[in-house]
């Protein structure tokens, strides 16, 4: 589990997702505020397809179900980019992608919490947590499908800055491929400690 952090919204914590949480994960990938831009097959076989590897340490990413005051709330992605040769490709036709760097990606369950600050609490936290997971990585970096103008909202209030915009596959079919990226570079101090 990670070092929880203090935000005004609560106690921010996190822990790999495991079998056990699969049920969740339907269900809050089956929210229409959810689905939209996380176009998963929320069947309990599909979330099994989807998450079972990483549970089992077959997939090089991580995900993270994050808690508000020990209460599940989010779910996280992070993972090296490098880790993934299409994405790594796609997105270096956008913009430079050391090989090193990260990307994360995020949902909130609640849709009544969605513009209240809590998605960039968690993308802070998280960020601050991936300097000490991930002492090579020199940056965050983050593409967007452009449509979804909350999520990007959330990444320039946690201190992104977006870096270039182009077309990628979108995670549904429905999105026009038009994407941007942002990009979290490492600070040249250490992070201290989350409180």
């Amino acid at each position: 589990m990670a070092q929880p952090s203090v935000s005004p919204a609560g106690r921010i914590s996190w822990r790999p997702v495991t079998a056990s949480d699969f049920p969740l994960l339907a269900d809050w990938l089956a929210r229409p505020h959810v689905h939209r831009y996380w176009h998963h097959d929320f069947s309990p076989e599909g979330v099994a397809r989807d998450f079972g590897p990483g549970t089992r340490g077959e997939e090089p990413g991580e995900d993270l179900l994050v808690s508000l005051n020990d209460q599940p709330i989010a779910l996280v992605q992070r993972s090296l980019i490098a880790d993934y040769t299409e994405d790594f490709t796609e997105l270096s036709r956008i913009v430079d992608v050391p090989p090193a760097a990260l990307t994360i990606d995020y949902l909130v369950a609640d849709a009544s919490r969605i513009g209240r600050g809590l998605g960039t609490a968690i993308i802070r936290a998280v960020v601050a947590d991936s300097w000490r997971a991930y002492p090579r990585s020199p940056a965050i970096i983050v593409a967007v499908v452009a449509g979804n103008i909350a999520s990007w909202r959330a990444l320039e209030k946690a201190g992104f800055h977006r870096v270039g915009e182009g077309d990628m596959e979108p995670d549904n079919p429905v999105d026009p491929p038009l994407h941007v990226v942002y990009r979290f570079d490492r600070p040249a101090t250490p992070v201290p400690p989350s409180s």
